[in-house]
């Protein structure tokens, strides 16, 4: 495994912010914490930088305990949502700095340095102070610069938190193929559902200190096995349920719809049924439903959001 993390948790004043959390991630692997905010992520994420400490656990990269090393140690490369450039350094400057920190030779900095750039696409802006770029192009930056030093690990906090919603999905983008093209393994914090989703190999998820569920992103929407999870992940009506021997009924109507556990044989039990919006159907009429019939209902709202309407 390249991170693991083996409950680690974390107090401020005497209450955990991050509770009791162990999670395994394999080498080249994109993983994403999602969680509200408050709920431990970011604190976790530089617990494994090593820019805050921890009060219990360990954590170990690539087989090697780092729990008490120090940030320069770990080889981790750190990525802020604010994109912490130095303001008075060009572009060159900035993404060579922590080569020149470890005396790379001149012309290694230079080689590395120019293909960063174009893994970034910012090939030609070398010269260019950050006050000069867009808000994309300083996060794009920043990774550039978080990569310099070839990290084993690459950690990124929110940094599309203070992005419009187009140079975001850019930005993703590119991040996802410099990723997959370098086959380093990374971590990265959000509260955005869809960003996980489209990054994501895996997704652990956490609220209020502790990590609830970890898995793949389609399965954690199809499937949740708690509650925060299930609303967490879009939109979503639970419905009280029970399982029986036939299947799953909401009070006399039959459900197509699988239980994450089996029920002891002969023995029935209450469920929750997660129902997504996606998989209602409307129709003017009973007889023109093609699956399950569950009741009559109004429409009060309609809201038009482009490519959707709720």
């Amino acid at each position: 495994m390249s991170i693991v993390l083996d409950q680690i948790t974390k107090r401020y004043q005497g209450t955990p912010v991050v509770n009791d959390v162990s999670i395994e991630i394999a080498e080249g692997e994109f993983f994403v914490l999602l969680g509200p905010s408050g709920s431990g992520k970011s604190t976790l994420l530089r617990a494994i930088a090593g820019l805050t400490g921890i009060d219990h656990g360990r954590i170990s990269l690539h087989g090697n305990d780092v729990t008490h090393l120090s940030p320069k140690d770990r080889q981790v490369g750190f990525v802020f949502q604010n994109y912490a450039l130095f303001r008075h350094m060009t572009v060159a400057d900035n993404i060579e700095f922590a080569l020149r920190v470890r005396r790379v030779k001149s012309a290694d900095r230079v080689a590395r340095r120019k293909e960063l750039l174009r893994l970034v696409a910012l090939e030609g802006m070398d010269q260019r102070l950050p006050s000069q770029l867009s808000g994309g192009q300083q996060q794009r930056v920043a990774v550039a610069r978080a990569l310099a030093h070839k990290p084993s690990v690459v950690l990124l906090d929110e940094p599309f938190g203070a992005l419009d919603a187009k140079i975001r999905e850019e930005l993703r983008t590119t991040i996802r193929q410099v990723q997959r093209e370098l086959g380093i393994t990374t971590i990265l914090v959000t509260h955005d559902q869809e960003e996980a989703f489209a990054l994501a190999d895996r997704i652990g998820v956490m609220n209020l200190g502790r990590l609830l569920e970890i898995g793949k992103p389609d399965d954690l929407y199809a499937r949740p096995a708690t509650r925060f999870v299930a609303t967490f992940l879009g939109a979503a009506n639970l419905l009280l349920a029970r399982q029986t021997a036939d299947g799953i009924r909401v009070g006399t109507t039959p459900l197509s719809a699988r239980p994450q556990d089996r029920a002891e044989p002969g023995r029935e039990h209450e469920v929750v049924a997660v129902l997504r919006p996606e998989e209602i159907e409307l129709a003017p009429a009973r007889e023109q439903l093609k699956s399950t019939y569950l009741g009559v209902g109004t429409v009060q709202t309609k809201l038009f959001t482009g490519a959707l309407e709720r």
